[in-house]
């Protein structure tokens, strides 16, 4: 292994080379914890490893001096590979495999067992599944075919929990999102599946705030029902809903370019994790208590949207006024 200060490519490495004292028993925890968290190689006892990407530099330069502020010795060094074998196997230390299998274990340990669970324990479930995915990924620093296996399966059995909560829940349709103009959809009839849940809520709050304030809507006991002349969203046929990745909300900006909007982008965000899960938002479980609670209290979807919309409206306001990153 040649030392070198090349960075910025796979075959650059940081060796992180500790001595930690026995006296300091809550040091040795932190640091261990610490060096786990980042998914670190272990060349031998003392002597860690990570590729030389990102923010990884500053992360264990300030493990370094937390170990030499406890009483231990540590170094950071700069390594390179010699050899493509020695490439090979140092790449071998950060295998995930075993990781991505337990994973996608728990993951059909779910699917077998979210039938019997309740609404929001299945989600809870989901969202750990989630995290725990996110988190491995961060530390898949050379992915293997785990990686999307992993997220495909999961991809799948939310779709499949969240079909099992709303039969008419309507499957993502290929193709891109075509562009609308909001001219062509004033003053119309807007129709979509009745007992309305987040996507729809919001989405009926888009459309009536930034697309067609003169909307009205129709709340279907079945999408077979949507009379012709209606503008439907949100179910399996209608103009506007789940196109690839993004639910009915996320198409309705992109269909009539409302997603330049800093403050909706980030709406969808929260939008999109409570009706398919995904990356988690910070507010989306007390936005989601919110929500059900006025599912239970509002006696018709009127009502409903209406409730719903001052709560939309508000988080509105409150991402506009957000200060800027930087």
């Amino acid at each position: 292994m040649n030392m070198t200060k090349e960075a910025g490519n796979t075959e650059a490495w940081l060796v992180l080379v500790a001595s930690l004292p026995a006296s300091n028993p809550a040091l040795r925890m932190r640091v261990w914890r610490a060096l786990r968290s980042l998914g670190c190689g272990v060349l031998r006892d003392g002597v860690y490893l990570l590729p030389n990407r990102g923010s990884l530099r500053q992360t264990l330069r300030m493990q370094t001096e937390e170990i030499r502020q406890g009483g231990g010795s540590a170094n950071l060094l700069d390594a390179a590979n010699s050899s493509a074998d020695e490439k090979t196997d140092f790449q071998r230390l950060f295998d995930r495999g075993e990781d991505y299998r337990e994973l996608m274990a728990r993951i059909g340990k779910f699917e077998a067992e979210f039938a019997a669970l309740d609404q929001s324990a299945g989600r809870r479930q989901l969202k750990l599944l989630r995290r725990d995915l996110e988190g491995l990924v961060a530390l898949d620093y050379f992915p293997s075919a785990g990686k999307a296996e992993a997220d495909a399966m999961l991809a799948q059995v939310e779709s499949m929990f969240l079909a099992n909560l709303a039969p008419g829940e309507p499957q993502a349709a290929p193709g891109a999102v075509v562009r609308r103009e909001a001219a062509a959809y004033r003053g119309r009839l807007w129709a979509t599946r009745e007992h309305l849940w987040v996507d729809r809520m919001a989405s009926a709050w888009l459309i009536r705030r930034f697309i067609d304030p003169a909307a009205r809507f129709l709340w279907l006991e079945r999408p077979e029902d949507c009379p012709a002349e209606a503008v439907g969203f949100d179910f399996d046929g209608a103009a506007f809903t789940h196109v690839g990745k993004r639910v009915t909300f996320e198409v309705l900006l992109a269909s009539f370019g409302l997603d330049s909007d800093p403050a909706l982008t980030r709406l969808a965000a929260l939008v999109h994790s409570l009706d398919i899960g995904g990356s988690a938002v910070a507010e989306a479980a007390g936005v989601e208590i919110v929500l059900a609670g006025a599912r239970q209290r509002c006696a018709d979807d009127d009502a409903l949207l209406d409730e719903a919309a001052r709560t939309l409206e508000s988080l509105y306001a409150a991402y506009s006024e957000a200060p800027k990153e930087g």
